[in-house]
């Protein structure tokens, strides 16, 4: 047996990016989790870790984050890993993993200001 299966809680860094593949909408999300600094047990302290997640939607999903996911909104995720490669137009290759996303709920939405 196993399991692909992340569950992140985090902050929404830029705005979603909506494309169209056929009819279907999918929307690319940069999500940042951070892990608080802290002080361990031998009295060195570990300094504050920021990680940032490419979150995939498609279909409905994708069509909600366009109308209401914002940069700064606060997100719970839950979804599977994929990894992918590609070659660019300069023969580089590539290898990115993204989270693509059973489901989502949006926990706080930035208030005012400028996000």
């Amino acid at each position: 047996m196993s399991v692909n299966k992340v569950i992140l809680v985090g902050n929404v860094g830029r705005e979603p990016s909506i494309r169209y593949v056929e009819t279907r909408p999918v929307a690319e999300i940069s999500l940042a989790t951070t892990e608080r600094a802290y002080t361990n047990a031998a009295g060195n302290k570990v300094d504050e870790r920021t990680e940032w997640h490419r979150l995939i939607m498609w279909d409905s999903a994708a069509e909600t984050a366009e109308k209401y996911i914002t940069k700064g909104t606060k997100l719970y995720v839950e979804g599977k890993l994929r990894t992918r490669n590609w070659t660019d137009r300069t023969g580089i290759s590539h290898r990115v993993t993204e989270v693509y996303v059973d489901s989502f709920d949006i926990l706080s939405r930035p208030t005012g200001g400028n996000q």
